[in-house]
């Protein structure tokens, strides 16, 4: 096969490969990005499509967990701004960059949700640490952790 036949395989071959689920979050990526723009820094707005989305999600489990994550993650760090990142619960620091994120189980149906954290997380610790945790149930215990980690991230 020619180098040109090769690409085009390649390119169908990516351009095919996304899940319905892949392609709703990406869908939702770019309407959030237009929110954005129009909406600037509003805290209110982030609030209330951060609601949306934890309304939103079909699993019960799902809900509550992301409703008890917002509530922690903006007492322990009200610095940071609510939005949506690919339709799920995220905060983002001034700079617009998110910190911590909420994916529910349902969003691509696994048996777990996360709560993650990116790049911009002050979480280094040597040269290894964890940057997602898997949920499956919130207590005490997984609270305090949350509690302890956001704070860290933004420290």
């Amino acid at each position: 096969m020619s180098p040109k036949t090769d690409t085009k395989k390649t390119t169908k071959t990516i351009a095919g490969g996304f899940t319905a689920d892949e392609k709703a979050a990406m869908k939702a990526r770019a309407q959030e990005l237009k929110a954005e723009a129009r909406a600037g820094k509003d805290r209110a707005e982030g609030e209330k499509a951060i609601l949306a989305a934890i309304s939103a999600m079909k699993d019960p489990t799902d809900r509550s967990m992301g409703k008890r994550i917002h509530e922690i993650v903006t007492a322990a760090a009200p610095e940071l701004m609510p939005k949506t990142w690919y339709g799920m619960p995220a905060y983002a620091d001034a700079d617009g960059k998110v910190i911590c994120f909420f994916q529910a189980a349902s969003k691509f149906g696994v048996r777990y949700a996360t709560f993650g954290f990116q790049p911009d997380a002050k979480l280094d610790e040597g040269n290894m640490w964890a940057a997602a945790f898997a949920l499956i149930k919130l207590t005490s215990a997984e609270e305090a952790k949350i509690i302890a980690l956001v704070k860290k991230s933004v420290s």
